[in-house]
């Protein structure tokens, strides 16, 4: 069914890899975001969400049959996620329906944080059990996630058009600049230890080294997103979105060691945060830079020591239920491993990493 497609987010993980699949498959693609890169056939359209005449104007003339929204923009507390991104999400709806651009279909990308909570009180409390499924519902707390969809199916109602929601756990992909970056961020990591001599040592929590995880590769999530916007039956669903693999990190640690030629340091159990440990390193990574002709000097710009710390610090086991898209005729898989390999492939290939 390709038209026209607005990309929110278009330099982002998910929004980058979006916009080349859709590209791929015969879509025109306009892809929005506060200073657009240049990408090749994405025509860019700089708006800032949080200004919703600014918005409004940025749209007006457009005619869109899908609309993907793939960013987000991070606050100090709950309460400001909760009022900047819903307040985003609304501008965007309310700026279509003003612009006439007659969108059908509107995807929103969340992620596990449904079934885990916001930051504040990550991966706490009373959690539904895993593997996660879309059925578990809301937890008992506030979450601009569920602010988001709220706005988004307020205007579905209001406007007539299908929604789709599609939670990913950790997304593996490339982009610079981005809040939430694992890949990149552990590829940094271990540039900086085979530069330094510092060990390669797992981050995070027992209960992530030992238990079973999963990850999603951002053009397998891209697919995803382009599945249920042209499946009938995918509307107005809310659908978790994972690889099809799970592994241990005690197993995926070793390969990714491996990759950078490092021998991975053993795990004694303790949390050792990356934000700790690369607090001091962006001067390493600049002279790195320098030496290497790499794109980008600025290690704050590459690597989210924050989000990763998030994410492998966790105390319970997180694996994810892709039923309910199995069963509606998605059949994507990703061998996760692979993904990390294609994108330090990538990231070496752009000179990102050395």
């Amino acid at each position: 069914m390709a038209g026209s497609a607005l990309v929110v987010g278009a330099s982002g993980i998910v929004g980058s890899a979006t916009a080349a699949l859709l590209d791929a498959q015969g879509w025109t693609v306009h892809g929005l975001a506060r200073r657009p890169l240049q990408q090749a056939r994405v025509t860019p359209v700089a708006a800032d969400l949080q200004d919703a005449q600014a918005t409004a104007s940025a749209i007006a003339g457009l005619s869109i049959d899908a609309v993907f929204i793939t960013t987000w923009l991070r606050q100090d507390s709950e309460a400001e996620n909760i009022r900047v991104n819903s307040a985003m999400v609304r501008n965007l709806l309310d700026g279509l329906r003003a612009a006439n651009a007659g969108a059908r279909h509107v995807a929103l990308v969340t992620g596990l944080k449904h079934y885990l909570g916001p930051f504040e009180s990550y991966g706490k409390g009373t959690l539904p059990q895993t593997p996660f499924r879309e059925e578990q519902g809301r937890l008992d707390v506030e979450n601009f996630y569920y602010a988001q969809e709220d706005e988004l199916f307020a205007a579905a109602a209001r406007d007539g058009f299908t929604w789709s929601v599609h939670r990913p756990h950790t997304v593996i992909g490339k982009a610079v600049g981005n809040a939430m970056n694992m890949g990149t961020t552990l590829a940094v990591y271990a540039t900086l230890c085979r530069e330094i001599g510092r060990p390669f040592r797992f981050p995070g929590s027992p209960a992530q080294w030992h238990g079973l995880t999963d990850m999603t590769d951002a053009k397998l999530l891209a697919h995803h997103l382009l599945w249920a916007t042209e499946t009938p039956a995918a509307a107005n669903e809310a659908f978790n979105v994972v690889n099809g693999d799970v592994f241990r990190w005690s197993w995926m640690w070793e390969r990714i060691a491996a990759w950078f030629g490092l021998e991975p340091a053993p795990f004694d159990g303790e949390i050792l945060p990356l934000e700790t440990q690369m607090a001091d390193d962006a001067a390493v990574w600049r002279r790195i830079a320098e030496r290497e002709g790499l794109a980008e000097p600025d290690l704050a710009r590459l690597a989210s020591p924050w989000h990763t710390d998030a994410d492998l610090g966790r105390p319970v086991e997180v694996v994810t239920d892709m039923s309910k898209s199995r069963r509606l005729g998605f059949t994507g898989y990703q061998p996760t491993d692979d993904a990390f390999t294609d994108l330090f492939e990538q990231l070496r290939a752009e000179r990102l990493i050395p």
